[in-house]
C-alpha cells in the first residue's frame, strides 16, 4: 500500500510556527524592513524547522508585499464619495509605484475579521475612510500587524497616526455664515450618518455660526439624515412640512442636498426663489442637478492622493515616523457657489 505523501509547509505553517502574522512571515523570509529581530529569528527557525521552501508564484507575490496598499471601506460610505477617492487612489497609486487594491468590510464583521481580511490581501498598508478611521480597535491591530494606517478625515489624531483630511467644523460654519449673510434666519439642518465623526463636526459648526450671530437654535430645524438620497428626502419633507419651514436647508452631503431639491420641486417651491438649499463636499452629482448646488469643495480625491502619498514615502523610508517628518496632512476647502441659494423671499 503507497503511503500517502505529506503536503508539503505553507507560508501560513510558517507563520503559526514562529507566532507571527502572514505578512511579518513573508517580509522576513524576502528580507524586507519593518520586521523585528526577534520575529525575523523565530521566522528563520520556523522555516528551518519545518523544511519551508517558498514556490516561485508565492515569492513572486511576498516580494511585492511592501509595495501593495489597500483602499479599505464599509458599506456606510456613499457611492459618491468612494467613487472620488477611487480616482484619486488609482491616479497616484502608479505615480508612487504601489499596487491598490480595494477590499470592502463585510457588514457587522468584528475588527480581527477584518484585520485577518487584509492580511490575506498581503498588503503594506491600509487607507481607511470614515467610518472607519475612528475605529480604534481596527486601527490597534492592524498596528500590531505592522500594517501601515493612513486615516482620512479622522475625528482625532493619534500621535503616531498618519492621517488627511479638512476642517469639517470651519467648513460648515463658513456655508452657514454664508446663508446668514443672505439674510436667513430660520435656517433647516440635515444631519450625516451618526457613524460619521464628520457628522457631529458639520453639526457642531452650523450651531456655533448660529450662536455667534445671536439666532437662538431651533431643535425642530434639525432632521436626522445618513448621507444617503432616501434618507434626504425623508428629512426634507420632515423640515418642509413643519408650520413654518426654513427659508434654506443645510445638507451635511449632496446626495441629502439633491433630495431635498427635489422634494422642493414636488411641493411646487422655487429654489432658490422660494428655498436655498446647499450640500457638502462638492461630488459630480452637485454640478449635475439643477439647480447646481452651492456646496463645500472637499477635496476628496486629493485627501485620496495625499494618503498614496503618505503611504509611498512611509514604505520607501519606515524610520521617518520615529522623528515625526511624515504624518500629518490638512487640506483647504472651498465654499463654490452656484445657482441653488440666494436671498430670503419676502413674504
Amino acid at each position: 500500500m503507497q503511503k500517502q505523501d505529506r503536503k508539503p509547509p505553507t507560508i501560513k505553517d510558517v507563520a503559526a510556527h514562529a507566532g507571527v502574522s502572514v505578512m511579518t512571515a513573508s517580509r522576513a523570509i524576502n528580507g524586507k524592513a519593518l520586521v523585528s529581530a526577534g520575529a525575523r529569528e523565530a521566522v528563520a527557525q520556523a522555516v528551518q524547522a519545518l523544511g519551508y521552501v517558498p514556490n516561485a508564484s508565492a515569492r513572486a507575490l511576498a516580494g511585492s508585499a511592501d509595495r501593495r496598499v489597500a483602499l479599505l471601506h464599509s458599506n456606510s460610505t456613499t457611492s459618491a464619495y468612494l467613487g472620488e477617492l477611487l480616482l484619486g487612489a488609482l491616479a497616484e497609486a502608479p505615480q508612487r509605484h504601489l499596487h491598490l487594491v480595494v477590499e470592502q468590510c463585510a457588514p457587522g464583521a468584528f475588527a480581527q475579521e477584518i484585520v485577518d481580511q487584509v492580511a490575506q490581501a498581503h498588503v503594506a498598508g491600509v487607507i481607511l475612510p470614515p467610518p472607519l478611521c475612528d475605529w480604534s480597535e481596527l486601527v490597534e491591530q492592524l498596528a500590531q500587524r505592522n500594517i501601515l494606517v493612513v486615516a482620512i478625515a479622522p475625528d482625532r489624531d493619534g500621535p503616531d497616526m498618519l492621517s488627511v483630511g479638512t476642517d469639517d467644523r470651519h467648513a460648515a460654519y463658513d456655508l452657514t455664515r454664508h446663508l446668514v449673510d443672505l439674510g436667513h434666519r430660520r435656517i433647516g439642518f440635515i444631519e450625516g450618518n451618526p457613524r460619521h465623526r464628520a457628522s457631529a463636526r458639520r453639526l457642531q459648526g452650523f450651531r456655533d455660526c448660529l450662536a455667534d450671530h445671536g439666532i437662538v437654535a431651533d431643535s425642530a430645524l434639525v432632521a436626522p439624515g445618513d448621507f444617503s438620497f432616501r434618507s434626504g428626502l425623508d428629512a426634507a419633507e420632515q423640515l418642509l412640512g413643519l408650520d413654518t419651514p426654513p427659508t434654506a436647508i443645510f445638507a451635511c452631503n449632496d446626495d441629502m442636498a439633491a433630495a431635498a431639491i427635489t422634494v422642493a420641486h414636488q411641493r411646487k417651491l422655487n429654489v432658490p426663489g422660494d428655498i436655498s438649499i446647499c450640500g457638502f463636499d462638492d461630488t459630480p452629482l452637485a454640478s449635475a442637478i439643477w439647480p447646481a448646488l452651492t456646496t463645500i469643495r472637499q477635496p476628496i480625491r486629493d485627501m485620496s492622493r495625499e494618503a498614496i502619498g503618505l503611504l509611498g514615502m512611509r514604505l520607501r523610508s519606515p524610520d521617518d515616523g520615529a522623528h515625526g517628518v511624515i504624518g500629518k496632512v490638512k487640506l483647504d476647502y472651498q465654499l463654490i457657489r452656484r445657482q441653488s441659494d440666494a436671498v430670503p423671499a419676502r413674504h
